[in-house]
């Protein structure tokens, strides 16, 4: 299969409620998935979405 990838990354005033609740918001309307997720000692937060690539345009994160 052939995915396209997103890389966000989260400041560390984003606690983790927020942060998964926005995700949720982008899987939901926008087909993405969490392929991966960093977390650094400085509270940040890296985080790789996946979602597959079809031929029909699809919406963009909203960031």
């Amino acid at each position: 299969m052939d995915y396209e990838y997103a890389p966000l990354r989260l400041p560390s005033n984003v606690d983790r409620l927020t942060a998964a609740a926005q995700l949720a918001i982008q899987a939901e309307f926008s087909g993405w998935e969490l392929a991966r997720v960093r977390l650094f000692r400085d509270g940040t937060r890296q985080v790789m979405l996946r979602r597959r690539r079809v031929n029909q345009p699809q919406p963009g994160l909203s960031y």
